[in-house]
């Protein structure tokens, strides 16, 4: 379980989030809505460590941790980027066996089994030795969630992961989300879209600007 206390942080002066509270039941989807501007995903970005918030708490398994200081942070958040962030020169499995040659020291037979697993289940293994401009939006989504999981993250995070796709699209990918569920993994979702939000969540945490 991951709970987050009191998290406040500010930019320029301006506070984006102020004493924020909530708590991520293991494998459970966390859904975290509001509009533009709210702090949607410097939440995230908190939680994935990626920023580190000016004050608060965060609490993992009923211990204290530090998701920007962790050196375990690898294995234990993944994030999916808005963009998907694939390198465009590696093929498929090389993006996705890279991190686990690279951060987890696996062979690369090892890293390579793991990956046509992971493929296998998110119907991407025919596309392994392509480039990612050989694929669809949705193609690359699901790549860029293969790589993630081939961290073995006990927590998957996702920033607006149907904001690059068309809508006949999001319910393939809502539909990912729910799948992954079934494999004990601990998802949490940025997304504009509330239907969305409502189709795949457990918990929705809508957060809204602070007034200045």
């Amino acid at each position: 379980m991951l709970k987050l206390e009191n998290i406040t942080k500010s930019f320029n002066g301006t506070t984006i989030l102020n004493n924020l509270n909530v708590e991520v039941k293991d494998n459970s989807i966390l859904s975290i809505v509001g509009p533009s501007g709210a702090g949607k995903t410097t939440l995230l970005r908190c939680i994935a460590g990626l920023d580190r918030p000016d004050s608060g708490t965060f609490i993992l398994n009923d211990k204290p941790f530090d998701p920007a200081e962790s050196t375990d942070t690898e294995r234990i958040i993944g994030v999916v980027f808005q963009d998907f962030n694939l390198f465009p020169h590696l093929t498929v499995m090389e993006n996705v066996t890279l991190a686990p040659k690279m951060v987890l020291k696996q062979s690369k037979d090892d890293a390579v089994n793991n990956a046509e697993s992971i493929l296998k289940e998110l119907e991407l293994s025919s596309h392994a030795g392509q480039y990612p401009f050989e694929l669809s939006g949705g193609q690359k989504q699901r790549v860029a969630i293969a790589r993630a999981l081939a961290m073995q993250p006990q927590i998957l995070c996702y920033d607006e992961p149907t904001s690059a796709l068309d809508p006949s699209l999001r319910d393939a990918v809502g539909q990912v989300i729910l799948n992954l569920k079934e494999t004990g993994i601990t998802q949490i979702v940025v997304t504009h879209d509330p239907e969305f939000a409502k189709n795949i969540s457990d918990q929705i945490l809508e957060v809204k600007p602070i007034n200045k």
